[in-house]
C-alpha cells in the first residue's frame, strides 16, 4: 500500500481526528524538519536522532495518523521537540505542489526534509501481480520523484536547506529476485543525483542514503540479508553525513565496497549470485 490514500492531504489535521496533539511552541531556536513518510520507522528514527543533537520542530506527513500521533507523543516526551502531523498521498502527484507549499508555510522555513516514502512489493518478478508492479513503480519513483522535485523547488525559493532521499543499495544494480523494487529505487536515485548536480554551488543540498536490508515492519517475514542494519543505524549515518559535504552514504559503510564489486561483475557471474 502506498503511504497515503487520503483525498485531501492538506486539509485534514491531527486536531480534526482528535488525536494526541501538538506540543506548545516555545521560544527556543529549533531545527525545522519536514518528514515525508511520517510513520516510516527510518523517518521516526531520524527525527529522534536529530532531537538528540538540537531542539527540533517537526512536521510529519503520511498516511497512518495513529502511528504518527504516537510519534508526536514520543518526541514530546524528550522535551526537545515539538511536532504536528498531516496527510500525504504519494500517489496523488497533482496534490504535491500544494502539499509541499503548505508544509513550508506551516514551518515558516525548513532546514531539513526527509523523504522516506516507499513500498516493497512485486517480489515475484514476472509472476508478480500487475497491480503490485504498478504500485511499486508509481509510489517509489513517480510519487517520490514528484515530492523530491517540488521539495527542491521550495528549498531553492527559500534559499537554503537539505533534502535527504532514502534510496537503497538495490538501486546500484537490479536483482532478479526483486527487479521492480530495484528499478524503482534506481530511478529515484538517478533523479536525486541529477538534481543534486542542478543545485550544486547553492545553499541547497541533496543527500542520498543507500541502506542495505533494514529490519523494519516493511521487511518483517523476509530473510535478513548479510550486513543487515537498523533504522537507528541509518539515522546515525545520516546525522554524521550532515556534517560532511558527501552526497551519498551507504549503510553500513561496507556496502560501498560490496556494491562497487557487484556493479562491475559480468552478467553471467552476477546472475549466479544468491541475491
Amino acid at each position: 500500500m502506498a503511504w497515503a490514500h487520503i483525498a485531501r492531504p492538506v486539509d485534514v489535521t491531527v486536531r480534526d481526528l482528535d488525536l494526541p496533539g501538538t506540543v506548545p511552541a516555545d521560544s527556543a531556536v529549533r531545527r525545522k524538519i519536514l518528514v515525508l513518510g511520517g510513520s516510516s520507522e527510518i523517518g521516526v528514527a531520524i527525527a529522534h536522532r536529530l532531537a538528540q543533537e538540537d531542539p527540533v520542530e517537526a512536521l510529519l506527513l503520511g498516511r497512518d495518523y495513529r502511528r504518527m500521533a504516537a510519534v508526536v507523543d514520543e518526541l514530546k516526551s524528550t522535551g526537545r521537540a515539538i511536532a504536528e502531523i498531516d496527510a500525504l498521498d504519494a500517489d496523488e502527484v497533482e496534490t504535491h505542489a500544494d502539499t509541499i507549499a503548505c508544509a513550508f508555510d506551516r514551518l515558516e522555513q525548513v532546514d531539513l526534509v526527509i523523504l522516506c516514502v516507499g513500498v516493497l512489493g512485486a517480489r515475484s518478478g514476472l509472476d508478480a501481480d500487475p497491480s503490485e508492479v504498478t504500485e511499486v513503480l508509481r509510489t517509489n519513483f513517480l510519487g517520490c520523484g514528484s515530492l523530491l522535485w517540488h521539495t527542491l523547488r521550495a528549498l531553492r525559493a527559500q534559499g537554503h536547506g537539505t533534502v535527504v532521499v532514502l534510496s537503497s543499495v538495490a538501486a546500484e544494480r537490479a536483482r532478479a529476485s526483486n527487479p521492480v523494487y530495484g528499478a524503482s529505487k534506481a530511478g529515484l536515485d538517478a533523479l536525486a543525483q541529477g538534481l543534486a548536480d542542478a543545485v550544486a554551488g547553492t545553499n541547497v543540498r541533496v543527500l542520498v542514503i543507500r541502506p542495505g536490508f533494514v529490519s523494519t515492519r516493511m521487511t518483517a517475514g523476509l530473510k535478513p540479508a548479510p550486513l543487515t542494519t537498523s533504522p537507528q543505524a541509518v539515522a546515525d549515518a545520516m546525522v554524521a553525513a550532515l556534517d560532511r559535504r558527501t552526497r551519498t552514504v551507504w549503510v553500513p559503510s561496507a556496502l560501498r565496497y560490496v556494491s562497487a564489486v557487484l556493479r562491475h561483475l559480468p552478467g553471467p557471474v552476477y546472475r549466479r549470485l544468491p541475491l
